[in-house]
């Protein structure tokens, strides 16, 4: 009897598997035709995105698919359909369930079915973007990336691909609305397109062909919201004919910055077509008709309108001057933008997607008690530098309209700008996302990019994280960041450029190399124009120097190691942002050393010989396509230019040696919740300490009966309510109580921005023990410990 009961389970167990493996596995193969089905009703999107595939195909499998609009029986069929929309999805009724994605947003299944003996993969999409999201999700596990064009990251040929007859994958966003922000345009983006890609007789001019790619990449990484670019350099979006269509072609919401209501280009539009002064107290009827004009245009389309009014170009509205007073007349403003939209967008204006952005003087108007519609989305920022200013309390949380955020890898602004190199440590983007997310944040994600390039990795991040959090939270940066190389170079390759990457990461969270000239921008004094010492000593500019001469050395020896159809994406991804920051640091520390007869000048000149010069192949790669791309002098400043020759008679900093530096993750004990924040911090090893969290340092051997100790921080901001602060204590002594927020653009903060770190110092007496103990103690949210200095 027993032996019966084996024998059934037995057969009970393997049926399944038998049945799952006499299905034939979906297969493309070279020479093979795939024939793709879908019905022409579809909506524009997703026909854009089955040409992109069938563009992706010829480059894997050097052969076009067949797009049909009956199911029929074929080897290698790939069906594509939408919910709701698709009479060929209707044919499979009891083939597939797609109940997974049914009433979700951008949601796409793809699963591997058999047809009459024959395998078929099926696309479904919840509606037309998931259709688009799935299929070009078959692009990438063709091997794919999303930066096939913009990093000209080719992809490899085969012979073949197949997924198994088990394969199904869900999935959609953590996110609902995802996407960039061109800003800063002048020095990449608008020469480019206007002069190399796309070239036109207007001045300015980025037009549609330029935007369609922009889209594309939007499509490949699975977002769906673009703000255009809005500086006076470039001609308004809504200004060149072609721009709008071509974002409905791609299925992408346009939106608009702080500065920018109701989809109009303020800065760019109002000398065009505005009648008298931009101001909504005294010239009420012009202003209202300029937005009902944009919003008329552009009902038919998909759109997230800012609500709400500031000046002609990021700064305060016109003709009211007082906070009570704006306040009072943006209540009147959100009352007639919403007129607006329930008579030409929806009836029901609650679902016509609005976002109200409270930044700069509009916090303070919002502060004050301005009430924001409950449906409409209330959008963050950060600081400009990667830290949030914000999170959404609990009140904001529970808002029907949700809350965003709107982030920076890029800047023009005080203190300096860093508009050349992208260096936004990829474990800031993390840590900081992540916490956005957990504490509300999850309706509206738009990361200003600059120009795109050079920011293609924190771009796909950011965007990564938005599509699918907890992915990348249990994949962590590091293996992210690989991963990512991984699909640009192959594994061999990848496993050795991961290292220098991170490093290069690392050295620039302690100095960005638009900040090694000890200047700074905006600022009435003369004297932050000239370039000047940073506070380091010959030991530690000499330390610095060697960490990136090895990275310069390791970034060469790899590039032998490529193909020749690598090099560009090698280039633009590695070579130029390392080797380009590995001779910023070298022009201007060499010149630190130089004035005090410490090095050769000559060494300083030809380190900027030598970004001229790789500024001049980026922009020759791919016979020109690039041309434009790249300047490697944003705004002329003076950071950017040859360093003059000068000599000092004072002597550089001998530097202080601690007795003790620790690392946060360093600590000997710990009470409560704390947590290792992935590669960030000077040496990458800071600690995050939850609230009446603790840890201690031990030390030995003190050679006086006082110390000093330096706590050095993340300077982020606080978590919850307006404060941040953290307790010191020795040996169970009375605790030291430290603040550490900043507050609006004050000194310390720009101090903290240019050096990355907030500090603190306390002299304490100590005993004779042979063992001292330090305990830190986080008595708000978002303490982040990066190292403990005792001297």
């Amino acid at each position: 009897m027993k032996y019966k009961v084996y024998i059934l389970l037995f057969i009970l167990l393997w049926l399944p598997v038998r049945n799952a493996l006499s299905q034939p596995a979906f297969e493309l193969k070279t020479g093979t035709p795939l024939v793709l089905i879908r019905d022409a009703s579809e909506q524009a999107v997703v026909h854009t995105a089955i040409e992109l595939f069938c563009r992706d195909y010829q480059e894997v499998f050097s052969a076009k698919p067949r797009v049909q609009n009956a199911l029929i029986d074929r080897t290698s069929s790939l069906l594509v359909g939408t919910l709701g929309e698709s009479d060929v999805l209707n044919e499979l009724k009891g083939l597939v369930d797609l109940s997974a994605i049914a009433g979700k947003h951008e949601a796409f299944l793809l699963q591997v079915i058999s047809l009459r003996g024959k395998p078929m993969l099926i696309v479904a999409g919840s509606d037309k973007r998931g259709t688009a999201y799935g299929l070009l999700e078959v692009s990438r596990l063709m091997g794919v990336s999303p930066w096939e064009w913009w990093a000209d990251v080719r992809p490899s040929k085969r012979q073949s691909f197949h997924l198994d007859a088990s394969f199904r994958t869900c999935q959609s966003p953590s996110v609902a609305y995802r996407g960039i922000f061109i800003n800063d345009e002048d020095w990449g983006l608008t020469p480019w397109s206007g002069q190399t890609y796309e070239p036109t007789t207007v001045k300015g001019e980025i037009g549609p062909g330029t935007h369609a790619r922009i889209f594309e990449l939007l499509l490949r990484l699975r977002a769906n919201t673009f703000w255009p670019a809005m500086h006076e350099c470039s001609v308004p979006f809504y200004c060149t004919s072609g721009n709008k269509e071509m974002a409905d072609k791609y299925g992408i919401f346009l939106g608009t910055s702080h500065c920018e209501p109701m989809m109009r280009n303020t800065n760019g539009e109002w000398k065009r077509t505005g009648k008298g002064d931009y101001d909504y107290v005294n010239n009420r009827a012009a202003v209202i008709s300029f937005w009902e004009q944009r919003v008329k245009e552009v009902a038919g389309s998909d759109n997230i309108y800012t609500l709400g009014m500031r000046g002609v170009h990021d700064g305060k509205m016109n003709g009211a001057h007082t906070i009570a007073e704006q306040k009072a007349v943006l209540v009147d403003v959100l009352k007639e933008q919403r007129q607006l939209l329930s008579h030409y967008v929806n009836t029901d204006v609650t679902k016509v997607p609005q976002v109200f952005i409270p930044y700069k003087e509009v916090l303070d108007i919002y502060n004050a008690g301005l009430q924001v519609p409950d449906d409409v989305t209330l959008m963050w920022c950060d600081d400009n530098y990667g830290y949030i200013h914000h999170l959404p309390t609990v009140q904001e949380r529970a808002r029907k309209g949700g809350n965003g955020v709107y982030y920076h890898v890029s800047y023009w602004g005080r203190p300096h700008d860093y508009l050349w190199l992208s260096t936004t440590h990829p474990s800031l983007v993390h840590t900081q996302m992540k916490q956005a997310y957990e504490h509300g944040i999850q309706q509206l994600w738009i990361l200003n990019v600059g120009d795109i390039k050079p920011a293609e990795y924190q771009t796909e991040l950011f965007l990564d994280m938005a599509w699918n959090i907890e992915e990348v939270n249990n994949m962590g940066t590091t293996a992210h960041l690989k991963n990512w190389l991984i699909k640009a170079f192959g594994t061999s390759v990848a496993t050795q450029i991961a290292p220098v990457m991170q490093e290069y990461y690392r050295l620039a969270y302690i100095c960005k190399p638009e900040f090694l000239g000890h200047t700074r921008v905006e600022e009435k004094d003369p004297a932050y124009k000239i370039i000047t010492d940073l506070p380091w000593s010959e030991q530690e500019i000499r330390e610095r120097l060697a960490a990136y001469e090895l990275l310069s050395t390791q970034v060469e020896n790899i590039e032998k190691k490529l193909t020749s159809s690598q090099y560009d994406a090698y280039f633009q991804l590695v070579k130029y942002p390392v080797q380009a920051a590995a001779q910023m640091n070298k022009k201007l520390l060499v010149a630190q050393l130089a004035r005090h007869k410490k090095a050769d000048w000559n060494e300083s000149d030809a380190a900027y010989d030598s970004i001229a010069s790789l500024t001049d192949t980026y922009n020759c790669l791919g016979n020109g396509k690039w041309n434009r791309m790249m300047d490697f002098r944003p705004r002329q400043l003076p950071v950017f230019q040859r360093v003059a020759q000068q000599q000092v008679e004072h002597d550089l900093p001998a530097g202080r040696i601690p007795l003790y530096l620790f690392n946060g993750t360093d600590y000997t004990a710990s009470s409560g919740e704390v947590a290792p924040c992935e590669g960030l911090g000077y040496q990458g090893q800071s600690l995050l300490l939850n609230r009446d969290s603790s840890i201690d340092f031990s030390l030995t051997s003190l050679p006086s009966d006082s110390i000093e100790v330096e706590v050095r921080l993340l300077p982020n901001h606080p978590v919850e309510g307006n404060r941040l602060r953290f307790s010191l204590s020795i040996n169970g002594q009375q605790p030291v109580i430290f603040s550490y927020q900043t507050e609006g653009r004050s000194e310390e903060w720009k101090q903290n921005v240019l050096r990355n770190q907030a500090i603190r110092k306390v002299k304490l007496p100590v005993g004779k023990e042979q063992i001292h103990s330090i305990r830190i103690t986080a008595m708000d949210k978002g303490v982040v410990v990066d190292q403990v200095a005792v001297y």
